[in-house]
């Protein structure tokens, strides 16, 4: 059996997974707290006690706390396991979908290269590669599909206030990609534009690749309405999500 060319791989409709990182701050030194992916209606969303101090600010905005070798959310207790259960988890929830993209909010410049270190320390990473078709940064994916709708920001919160009309409870890596499955479903992107924004953890540190031509890409955003209601019915409008203030990134 011959194996597949690069066109071919991008040709394919993969299963998508929606995955999303809470952290101790916004240096690449920081720790994971959180881990959370969504494919339809899979979840995983799991919790970790850092090894490191949680920064103020970050403790602030996600309600994280770490008190005698415990984990607190909003002054709850969470179950928690290892990074390496963690990411072990990870890695057999990609394997069941089949080779997913892994899709996510500012995750080439954050949450990747974050899921990249943690790899190597486990050496884990041909795993993770192998259970990958690719991954794609809906940030700058968004910022080529909706440059000409004059909006002020491209983080996931603003995005989904104005095009869907919403808020919702942000700086909680499970509500965050379950409202970018939401935004993505709406935003319809072509296979195209997504390969022209996949890229790898071996590749992620080089430019995003950018259109030959100036030319518009069909916008075909579907009515606002009914993805609200739907939105709404699954009990998920409560707050919102901030992007790059000073301790956080485009999406967390």
């Amino acid at each position: 059996m011959q194996p597949e060319t690069d066109e071919e791989e991008n040709s394919k409709q993969h299963p998508l997974v929606f995955f999303d990182l809470e952290t101790t701050g916004l240096g690449q030194d920081c720790e994971i707290i959180q881990l959370a992916a969504v494919s339809g209606g899979h979840s995983l969303n799991l919790y970790i006690i850092p090894r490191c101090r949680i920064q103020r600010g970050a403790a602030r905005l996600t309600g994280f706390k770490v008190r005698g070798q415990r984990l607190y959310l909003h002054r709850q207790l969470v179950f928690t396991n290892s990074l390496k259960e963690v990411v072990v988890s990870f890695i057999t929830f990609l394997q069941m979908l089949g080779r997913p993209l892994l899709i996510g909010h500012n995750i080439r410049s954050f949450d990747c290269p974050l899921l990249a270190r943690a790899l190597d320390e486990l050496d884990l990473r041909a795993e993770f590669q192998a259970s990958v078709s690719g991954c794609v940064d809906t940030l700058p994916l968004a910022r080529e599909l909706l440059r000409d709708r004059g909006l002020q920001s491209f983080r996931q919160e603003n995005l989904v206030r104005e095009l869907l009309g919403i808020n919702y409870k942000a700086h909680d890596a499970l509500e965050d990609v379950r409202t970018l499955q939401t935004l993505y479903s709406f935003l319809q992107p072509t296979q195209d534009l997504v390969c022209r924004h996949k890229f790898t953890l071996d590749t992620m540190k080089s430019k995003p690749a950018v259109p030959s031509s100036k030319r518009k890409i069909p916008l075909k955003l579907p009515g606002q309405r009914p993805l609200l209601e739907h939105f709404r019915q699954t009990g998920k409008e409560t707050k919102r999500h901030d992007e790059v203030d000073p301790l956080q990134h485009e999406h967390t």
